[in-house]
């Protein structure tokens, strides 16, 4: 039984080094494209750098700047990332850059909480981002509205002093006595009064707020958010 080569040794021989050529373009091309990229490790196909962060990120980011320096580029599925871990840097980010960093991350769970980004914390940077600060800062962190909540203010934080200094000696949880007194000074700020199930909606909120660090598969492939 004869075997029919669609290729003779001219077209191989042809062939062959295009191919080659090819690559090395293709090599060259992607190596001009990352010249001027921060440094990182090296990525996997698909995951990128997800095998390398753990369950506390920022131990994660801290030990590869060890490494890396102060500014490096991480690949989270599909992904790109700049990771800063230097003070200095960050303020010029922040200060100098800020109308290039300004916009939020979209993520599902953050989506699907604050009803599609329609909050003033997480809504993109943009027109409506901008009106919604103007009628924060207008309505509510004008100097006159600030100097009406005193009183709230004052009453919320001699509560609990008084609490601290009743619990002398004995372990508190400041973390979660900050958290109730932010909370009752918002309700009595809106509402008039303290919420009678505050401790409830303070374990709500800290749930959501671990749930919205947590891993989901669609913020790092975006292919899958509309599936």
């Amino acid at each position: 039984m004869d075997v029919y080569f669609p290729f003779n040794f001219s077209t191989l021989i042809f062939l062959v080094p295009l191919i080659f050529f090819l690559l090395q373009f293709k090599k060259l091309i992607k190596s001009k494209a990352h010249k001027n990229f921060p440094p990182g490790p090296k990525k996997l196909p698909i995951i990128g750098h997800l095998h390398l962060i753990s369950s506390l990120p920022y131990r994660s980011y801290r030990d590869l700047a060890k490494t890396y320096g102060p500014i490096m580029q991480l690949q989270l599925g599909e992904l790109p990332i700049l990771v800063i871990s230097s003070p200095e840097i960050a303020k010029s980010v922040l200060k100098d850059h800020d109308p290039c960093f300004a916009d939020r991350p979209q993520a599902i769970a953050l989506k699907i909480m604050w009803y599609d980004y329609i909050d003033i914390v997480f809504a993109p940077y943009g027109n409506y981002w901008r009106q919604m600060r103007k009628i924060c800062i207008i309505e509510l962190l004008s100097p006159k509205n600030v100097r009406s909540f005193g009183s709230i203010r004052n009453d919320e934080v001699s509560r609990l002093i008084k609490y601290i200094r009743s619990s002398l000696g004995q372990p508190i949880n400041l973390n979660e006595k900050i958290t109730s007194l932010t909370s009752s000074i918002t309700c009595r700020a809106a509402f008039g009064k303290v919420c009678k199930d505050s401790g409830t909606f303070i374990k709500l909120m800290n749930k959501a707020i671990e749930l919205a660090g947590g891993l989901v598969i669609a913020d790092f492939f975006p292919i899958f958010k509309d599936s």
